[in-house]
């Protein structure tokens, strides 16, 4: 047991990193526009970049990773060290884009990675729970790494916050040569059309869709939480941090109850989550007309945001498991894949929403996405159920 706890603490530790390094540019953009003499709004697309090359490297990276798994884990990790080291001491802006691309091409690998090993170290009754909490890695990376990478940009500068984050990266690195089991090997495949034989599965198909509108969804409206709190809500500068570290602690307990779902309904239980959150996005225009109310919904949804990460997760995995193992670590990388991918379009359709109706309507126009979500996943729960009479 002692093993398991040292192993599942060094996969949570790769996903805060992975976080950190993920979620800090949008604590920093002002130093770094400011340092390159570059527009704030410029300096704001490296998150959709890195969304998008994350989203489209993740399936083609994992279906290139042939057998031995450590090995592969351990190389994407010196990739990625060296990725944040590049940032770090970019000498112009445009060495900075490609840093972080050369960042984002191994993330997502490395985090399917991470999964694939998690079923392996897990019993099968603790698998629903290292799930979540290496999902909840990404949540704690949010609340607590984005704040004190903030931090050490305004004391010490932006750099330092990068040297921080390829610290973390090596200890990462030395902790899973020593702790993670060397022998994990990915069952054999003829190729890259064989690993990709799992997109004809309408299981797979509909279980991405989920993946995908769910943050969408969210995605349209947490893009502009912020300017809600600030402009919309009317908090003072002095209480928006708290407000965003305890929606931080929001989607934190939503990572870990989605480990909960899982181990109890799991997907069965989503439709009913998903006629909250409809209700939740599709009532914010006039919810936020009151600061107490409004300040509920906004928390609502951030508790609801990251329910469907476990059972989606587990479900991929199921099936992969069962009926294409040759394509295990692609099925652990395609729910970050399909989320990457909803938030390059949420935030896309939040900037429409915003410029043309304003920002008090975001909600609305993430309950549509909501709202396909709702129909995907009451689909996907029919045909799980229609493969299991068969």
């Amino acid at each position: 047991m002692r093993k398991f706890r040292i192993q599942s603490f060094v996969l949570i530790l790769l996903a805060f990193v992975l976080g950190f390094s993920e979620f800090i540019i949008v604590g920093i953009l002002d130093d770094i526009a400011q340092q390159f003499s570059v527009d704030i709004s410029v300096v704001g697309y490296l998150v959709t970049i890195f969304a998008l090359v994350y989203a489209v490297s993740t399936p083609i990276v994992t279906s290139l990773i042939k057998s031995n798994l450590y090995r592969a884990l351990l190389l994407l990790l010196g990739i990625f060290t060296f990725g944040n080291l590049l940032t770090a001491v970019s000498p112009t802006y445009s060495v900075l884009v490609i840093s972080r691309v050369v960042t984002a091409i191994v993330s997502g690998a490395a985090i399917s990675l991470a999964m694939t090993f998690a079923t392996v170290i897990a019993p099968l009754e603790r698998r629903a729970w290292l799930v979540s909490w290496i999902f909840s890695g990404f949540s704690i990376a949010s609340v607590f790494g984005v704040p004190l990478g903030t931090w050490i940009s305004t004391t010490f500068g932006w750099r330092e916050t990068f040297y921080t984050i390829t610290a973390f990266s090596v200890l990462t690195f030395i902790l899973v040569i020593r702790f993670l089991p060397r022998d994990l090997e990915q069952a054999k495949s003829s190729g890259i059309r064989d690993q990709f034989v799992i997109f004809k599965d309408p299981r797979i198909l509909l279980s991405v869709a989920v993946a995908m509108f769910s943050l969408a969804g969210v995605y349209v409206f947490y893009t502009y939480l912020r300017p809600i709190l600030s402009q919309t809500l009317n908090y003072a500068p002095s209480m928006i941090t708290l407000m965003l570290t305890i929606y931080g602690i929001m989607s934190l307990f939503s990572n870990q109850y989605s480990g909960k779902i899982a181990d109890n309904r799991g997907l069965k239980a989503m439709p009913t989550v998903y006629v909250i959150e409809l209700l939740a996005l599709g009532a914010m225009p006039l919810l936020l007309n009151s600061k107490i109310i409004g300040t509920i919904d906004v928390m609502l949804v951030g508790a609801l945001m990251y329910l469907i990460n476990s059972p989606v997760q587990l479900h991929i995995l199921s099936v992969a498991e069962h009926d294409y193992p040759q394509a295990m670590v692609l099925a652990s990388s395609l729910n970050s894949i399909f989320a990457n991918f909803g938030i390059s379009l949420g935030s896309a359709v939040g900037g429409i929403v915003v410029s043309n109706f304003g920002i008090q309507n975001v909600g609305f126009g993430g309950s549509i996405f909501t709202l396909i979500t709702l129909i995907a996943v009451i689909m996907l729960n029919k045909t799980n159920d229609k493969h299991i009479s068969e």
